[in-house]
């Protein structure tokens, strides 16, 4: 409860941005990292062709990450547009092809501030315009700003839109309460100075994952304070859930084998506690088989975990304009707390499958 209060305080903190992208003058390089996304990416790069910022100040490279469909034909033919391509062409094994591809990009790049995308995400024509203008407005060093799941095709990829606005939102509060620790790469600003000037992905490029919040942790050390999350509507990036169960696993198992990484060991632990209680709210479950004092306090557990989930996720899903959506969370708060114990246990204990590859 107290958790999700601070959580609650710190959605609450972040104002909408009064920008103005009028005169924009920032060099940009947006960067993109592909592998196998023929499906996607000509989509991607056509929304990016339609942002509204100035074309001599946007510079985009995207990274063919060893292939093997057609996604390098795909970025190639865009050549004419000014789609840059780079290919990755290493022979000795990684472990993180991504941060390699993300940092091969970068030492290439003629802009000022890097702006991270995925090669299966969507955005409105102002995104790019929105993005820069809290960075030339604000000055922060980094920029953290929301994405969120669309075009649902069933109840478990709504169910999912549910919680990974969740994330975003604990990401988000963190940040409005000046704690920055969590934030999602498919949309991430930062000055290109400031990744050489905390070593880039140097510490933290043997894990797959952390491209995006262990690099955050980074800068937050180096600069704390000067990181922002940019709530506004027209910088939020649309990208899909996963269509099955095991897809859906492999990429929670992933974001959660990073979290015993966190500089802050503060939030570690917190993440731990967190973990603990959900542990403990099984086995409350189970001991009221046998002792029904142990399934009342499962029950008045359960209240106050949907009370104030409630009250965190209603702002939230009304940023998103997906107030609908948290009816659905009577269904996933149960199911949320099988997942959660078992991602927080398998994705620091087991590799998993990520891109065709096995990673850890």
């Amino acid at each position: 409860m107290l958790v999700l209060i601070y959580l609650i305080k710190g959605w609450a903190a972040l104002k909408r941005p009064k920008l103005t992208t009028a005169n924009l003058s920032t060099k940009v390089t947006l960067l993109i990292a592909a592998r196998n996304e023929e499906e996607n990416i000509r989509l991607t790069i056509e929304d990016i062709l339609a942002q509204d910022y100035p074309k001599h100040l946007l510079e985009v490279i995207i990274v063919d990450d060893h292939s093997t469909d057609t996604t390098a034909d795909i970025i190639r033919s865009y050549a004419p547009q000014g789609i840059k391509l780079l290919q990755m062409n290493e022979t000795e094994k990684l472990n993180s092809y991504k941060k390699k591809a993300i940092a091969e990009a970068i030492k290439l790049s003629t802009g000022d501030l890097m702006v991270a995308t995925d090669a299966d995400c969507r955005m409105g024509p102002k995104w790019l315009s929105t993005v820069v203008g809290f960075f030339e407005t604000e000055q922060p060093v980094m920029i953290s700003s929301p994405v969120t799941y669309f075009q649902e095709k069933s109840l478990f990829e709504r169910l999912q839109t549910l919680e990974f606005s969740y994330l975003i939102g604990i990401g988000a509060s963190f940040i409005g309460n000046k704690r920055a620790s969590t934030c999602n790469g498919a949309n991430l600003a930062y000055r290109k100075d400031v990744f050489y000037e905390v070593g880039g992905f140097k510490g933290i490029d043997d894990l797959a994952s952390g491209d995006d919040e262990l690099l955050l942790q980074k800068v937050a050390e180096r600069y704390p304070g000067r990181i922002g999350f940019l709530k506004h509507h027209d910088a939020i990036v649309y990208t899909h859930a996963k269509p099955n169960l095991t897809e859906f696993l492999q990429q929670r198992r992933r974001w959660a084998s990073k979290s015993t990484r966190y500089k802050d060991k503060k939030v570690v632990a917190l993440a731990v506690c967190i973990w603990l209680f959900n542990l403990s709210l099984l086995v409350n479950a189970v001991a009221g088989f046998f002792n029904p004092r142990f399934f009342h306090l499962f029950v008045t557990q359960m209240f106050f975990k949907y009370l104030f989930e409630a009250a965190f996720l209603l702002p939230i899903m009304e940023f998103f304009k997906r107030v609908g959506l948290v009816g659905l969370l009577i269904l996933l708060s149960p199911i949320h707390i099988l997942y959660f114990v078992y991602v927080g246990l398998m994705g620091n204990t087991r590799k998993y499958a990520w891109k065709g590859r096995v990673v850890r």
